[in-house]
């Protein structure tokens, strides 16, 4: 499934339906009078988070949406049917901005959350409402009303609430993958991880916490370098962050610096945002250098470094139990 995270579409709520001038035609009324009917409101256009979809990539294919318009009026003072309102669903985790201005119209972060993003324009008024003393048989009636349009930007940002972090082949997916029943692709080349990947990791208490594994990040990314400007967003859910270096890297601490400079460059806080730093691959150092490098790493992050191997499923259960600590999860 192709992952789309961000769109742009065209919503149109319905045009109210028109108001009409009818008079009473009955039989032994000798003094019918008008009685055209109101028309009917146009539908409005309502967002509505489910839990299912996971993408935007719906909204690739088809960028307008137009709900009904209102019926117009009928004879004896009848008011025309309603359009009914148009429903979109959309991925939770969605935001809702004005295309225009960019101003946050709404989160849908819950399944069965609504937001309305357009209102139906009012129904015309019949001839019924014109009757006055000095006007017994008015022929007066008015159009409905145009419904609103609306350019909006749709941005969803992953619901997850462990992000993992770190540069091109740092091992995040291969730890995702051990630690859930996520099965991204994997290699031993970077970029291997074009899109984020979720998986669900089951917590002590049984229930499951969402880990996503977020696209490596190279320097400039803030910019737009790379993969890691179009994938920053969905870090801005997570409460936590795993910091992953690769112990076999030609310069790990300069790695851990480029992904630090990039959270701060990008802003929203992800800086300050909780970290557990881990030096991964440790099967490639022997032990005195390794002890060495998470000495100096421990220095540079002002924060304990744990060391695992996630090819090798080493040190996971000490990284898994800081994780339930730092998200205030029991583990026992």
């Amino acid at each position: 499934m192709q992952f789309i995270d961000q769109a742009r579409i065209a919503v149109h709520a319905g045009r109210g339906g028109d108001g009409i001038a009818a008079f009473r035609r009955e039989k032994y009324v000798p003094a019918g009078g008008p009685s055209g009917g109101d028309g009917g409101r146009g539908g409005d256009v309502v967002l509505r988070a489910d839990g299912n979809l996971q993408t935007l990539l719906d909204f690739k294919y088809k960028r307008q949406f137009v709900a009904p318009d209102g019926r117009r009026g009928g004879p004896n003072k009848a008011t025309g049917a309603s359009g009914d309102a148009l429903v979109i669903k959309v991925p939770c985790g969605t935001e809702v901005r004005d295309a225009r201005t960019g101003i946050l119209l709404g989160d849908l972060t819950e399944t069965g959350q609504e937001l309305p993003v357009a209102f139906g324009g009012r129904g015309g008024l019949g001839n019924a409402h014109y009757l006055s003393n000095r006007n017994r048989a008015p022929e007066k009636f008015t159009e409905g009303r145009d419904g609103e349009i609306w350019q909006l930007q749709l941005e969803l940002k992953l619901l997850a609430e462990v992000g993992i972090i770190g540069l091109p082949n740092a091992g995040k997916s291969t730890l995702i993958a051990v630690l859930s029943a996520a099965r991204p692709k994997i290699a031993d080349y970077p970029f291997t991880t074009l899109v984020p990947n979720l998986g669900v990791v089951r917590r002590p208490s049984g229930d499951g916490t969402v880990f996503a594994d977020i696209p490596g990040l190279i320097a400039g990314a803030s910019q737009g370098a790379g993969l890691g400007h179009d994938f920053l967003r969905h870090i801005e859910r997570t409460r936590l962050l795993v910091h992953m270096v690769d112990a076999g890297s030609a310069a790990p601490l300069d790695d851990y610096a480029v992904v630090m400079g990039e959270l701060e460059a990008y802003g929203h806080g992800l800086d300050q945002r909780p970290r557990i730093v881990v030096l991964n691959k440790i099967e490639l150092l022997d032990p005195e250098a390794l002890k060495q490098l998470q000495m100096e790493l421990a220095v540079l992050s002002g924060l304990e470094v744990l060391l695992i191997s996630a090819a090798a499923a080493q040190g996971l259960e000490a990284l898994l139990a800081a994780v339930w600590q730092e998200l205030g999860i029991q583990s026992s």
